[in-house]
């Protein structure tokens, strides 16, 4: 199998994303009703109508695009004839994305998922007070040299990689005046840019232990049963199967780096050269390219992409 299926994160969101999908495909349509069933809202109705801030809230939109991506995968297996089991190497996904991906796989159920999700939104907002934490992207810094200017810009406080996300392109978390640090300290490195990133809180980093307990407390009480392919996790770049191990990692991802740039490495190392981008947005596929010479990113989130992706799928066969 040289095909792997991917998951975006948080940031790929976007107002009406996955409607055309559920008004064309009723397998689509029940999975926003049983996403909107498991949180007793209509969270469909943020997703399809907003406002856009509404949804930019980290508790709507963590379920939001797992709900995207699993209604996707949906269509994909009922009119493309995709299965996780059958024709993906991995599954993976970014941040949140890794709870899509076991979603996807059968791991967990969409119900368990999105309530989840809101629970790892709310408890990942509660964690820091708003404006005591920041983010920041420094790009055209590998991320060894972003490493050392967070190091250095600590002084004292948490300032920490959240993001490696490839191709010169680091995230990096932690206390508001630690991240400023960084910025002005990353000019002086070679960064091409150095930005402050507009987020309510300091993801994957030490400040988000709190939110960290919260997920432990709440994947105790669900069921994890091994995903239908292997899941390449955030905080291992390498593939894991056994659901103890599942659950122990997604605690450790609140706080921990997002390994993105070496878990496309090590799937295209272990023979993965077509990286599907399951659900809304295309940025995941644009980092494939930069990451994995010769790689291919497919993006699928929306009826208009099935019939191209059921193209990919079977020249990834053939590969």
């Amino acid at each position: 199998m040289t095909a792997a299926f991917t998951f975006p994160g948080q940031g790929s969101q976007a107002v009406g994303m996955g409607k055309a999908l559920a008004d064309a495909f009723p397998v689509a349509r029940a999975v926003f009703d049983e996403v909107d069933a498991a949180l007793g809202e209509k969270l469909t109705a943020i997703i399809w109508d907003g406002p856009a801030e509404t949804l930019l809230l980290t508790e709507n939109a963590q379920p939001a695009l797992m709900a995207v991506s699993v209604a996707t995968l949906r269509v994909l297996e009922a009119e493309a004839g995709f299965s996780v089991g059958r024709d993906a190497a991995f599954v993976a996904g970014h941040s949140l994305g890794e709870y899509s991906a076991l979603a996807a796989a059968g791991s967990l159920t969409i119900s368990d998922t999105a309530r989840l999700l809101r629970t790892r939104g709310l408890a990942m907002q509660k964690a820091v007070p708003v404006g005591a934490g920041a983010m920041a992207a420094l790009l055209g810094l590998d991320y060894e040299a972003a490493m050392e200017v967070a190091g250095e810009a600590a002084q004292g406080q948490v300032c920490q990689a959240a993001n490696d996300n490839g191709g010169g392109q680091v995230v990096v978390s932690g206390d508001k005046a630690a991240v400023d640090r960084a910025v002005e300290i990353a000019k002086t490195k070679g960064a091409k840019r150095a930005m402050l990133l507009p987020v309510s809180a300091p993801f994957h980093c030490k400040l988000m232990q709190p939110a960290a307990d919260a997920m432990a407390e709440a994947l105790a009480k669900v069921t994890i049963k091994a995903p239908a392919a292997p899941l390449v996790s955030n905080v291992l770049a390498s593939a894991i199967s056994d659901p103890d191990e599942i659950r122990r990692r997604l605690v450790e991802q609140v706080t921990g780096t997002v390994r993105w740039r070496e878990s496309v490495a090590y799937m295209a190392g272990q023979g993965v050269n077509r990286f599907f981008e399951i659900g809304a947005g295309k940025v995941l596929s644009g980092l494939v390219k930069r990451i994995a010479d010769g790689a291919v990113g497919v993006s699928v989130g929306g009826p208009n992409d099935i019939a191209a992706a059921k193209d990919a799928l079977a020249a990834a066969k053939q590969a």
